[in-house]
């Protein structure tokens, strides 16, 4: 039987698996979210460098914030992401949620990058 910890690393690569099929040469949005805070990334895969990122623990949302553990800071995460992904140049990205579900923090993640112009 396989622990949780090796299930949840095979829904991650079972996901990105299937998003390397669709991305057409497009960087992806990697989420990664926590008990307390929530993670985002744009990832070129064809070199292998972040593009732009951004998190709860960001100075600049760690004051604005109540926590970083709820629906608002999972969408300010998201908008924010997305700015710096726009001053990067990138404006289409494919969506890689990892073991997530697409819901919740992960949802409002999503919702508030496209709310900001990334299109995916």
């Amino acid at each position: 039987m396989a622990t949780p910890k090796e299930t949840l690393r095979r829904r991650a690569s079972r996901v990105r698996r299937s998003l390397k099929k669709v991305a057409n040469g497009r960087p992806r949005l990697s989420v990664h979210r926590s008990s307390k805070n929530i993670y985002a990334q744009v990832i070129d895969d064809v070199e292998g460098r972040t593009l732009a990122a951004a998190s709860t623990l960001d100075a600049g949302l760690r004051t604005d914030l109540k926590t970083g553990a709820d629906k608002d800071a999972a969408a300010a995460v998201g908008k924010l992401v997305a700015e710096r992904a726009k001053e990067a140049g990138v404006t289409d990205v494919v969506f890689d949620r990892g073991s997530f579900i697409y819901h919740g923090r992960v949802k409002a993640l999503a919702d508030g990058a496209r709310e900001a112009g990334l299109n995916f």
